[in-house]
């Protein structure tokens, strides 16, 4: 599946709208945005009517052109469209930064891939004391499944109090059915973590919500499930805290979280395991990262 037409427009509109004003785009850009930048430190002026309009609409754009696959800009374009509403000068260059990177990875694409990813088997621990009646809740009128089972893998990460005015954290989620990605999601989290344990705690309780949907509607295809979905997450306390059954809580205001992901462990809806950092292809949805580590980051899910 690619965008390249269309990415093609939209730089094309891009240029045609700069020519207008005697600007124009950068060339060779190696990051989706400059390396270390931070929008919500911006101070420059506010832009005008046009400018704040052409804003929206270049958001809008980057937005579809996420929307059909291109996962590699999926973090920065939710970055911006946060300041959507009063943008200025610095953010438009930003976007204009995006788009200028675009136009030098205008062919990048997803694959639907119907490979298995090479898992190790995890063991499932008694879950049975603390939580006995957890179980998966299947669709009441689901169709009778049919044909080879699929197999779901979920990358999940936080870059804890990223933003350094509010510092709230971003959520960060991949998706994949067998090896093609399926969803893909970044979001500034609610609340205010003080660690990066609760963060990533928060992060995870949200893709297990996407994930339970998933699951659901997969199912009401008449799709067979492997069994469990792998997730996979970079912090290891949050690992330990979902595959022990006896460890505690220590933290009572990460609890729902806590109780919620563990619930759905014991009911075998998923198992988690450690994925490092450089691995973790959810990283990229969470931070600004300088151009050859997004690079090698999306090439494990674009081609």
């Amino acid at each position: 599946i690619g965008s390249q037409d269309y990415v093609k427009e939209a730089v094309r509109v891009v240029k045609s709208w700069l020519d207008q004003r005697g600007m124009y785009l950068k060339t060779k850009t190696a990051g989706v945005l400059p390396s270390g930048y931070r929008p919500e430190l911006e101070s420059s002026e506010l832009l005008g009517q046009d400018e704040a309009l052409f804003y929206m609409q270049a958001i809008g754009i980057l937005r579809w052109i996420v929307e059909l696959g291109r996962v590699d800009i999926c973090g920065e374009v939710s970055m911006m469209s946060s300041y959507s509403m009063s943008p200025r000068e610095g953010h438009l260059e930003a976007v204009l930064h995006i788009f200028s990177y675009l136009a030098g990875h205008d062919r990048s694409r997803i694959v639907m891939d119907d490979s298995y990813f090479p898992h190790k088997e995890l063991e499932r621990p008694d879950w049975s004391q603390f939580y006995p009646d957890a179980k998966e809740e299947l669709p009441p009128d689901m169709p009778e499944p049919r044909g080879k089972e699929v197999q779901i893998t979920m990358f999940v990460d936080a870059s804890h109090a990223a933003n350094v005015v509010t510092r709230q954290s971003r959520t960060g989620v991949l998706i994949f059915v067998n090896r093609a990605p399926i969803l893909w999601f970044s979001k500034k989290q609610s609340t205010i973590e003080t660690s990066s344990f609760g963060s990533e705690f928060q992060a995870l309780k949200v893709g297990m919500e996407l994930l339970l949907g998933l699951r659901y509607k997969i199912r009401m295809m008449g799709v067979p499930l492997e069994g469990y979905a792998h997730v996979k997450v970079d912090n290891m306390s949050v690992v330990k805290n979902t595959s022990v059954p006896e460890s505690q809580l220590k933290k009572k205001s990460n609890s729902i979280a806590y109780h919620f992901v563990r619930q759905q462990v014991a009911a075998d809806v998923a198992r988690i395991s450690y994925e490092p950092t450089n691995t973790n292809l959810a990283d990229m949805l969470t931070k600004v990262q300088p151009g050859t580590t997004r690079q090698k980051l999306a090439r494990m899910v674009m081609f």
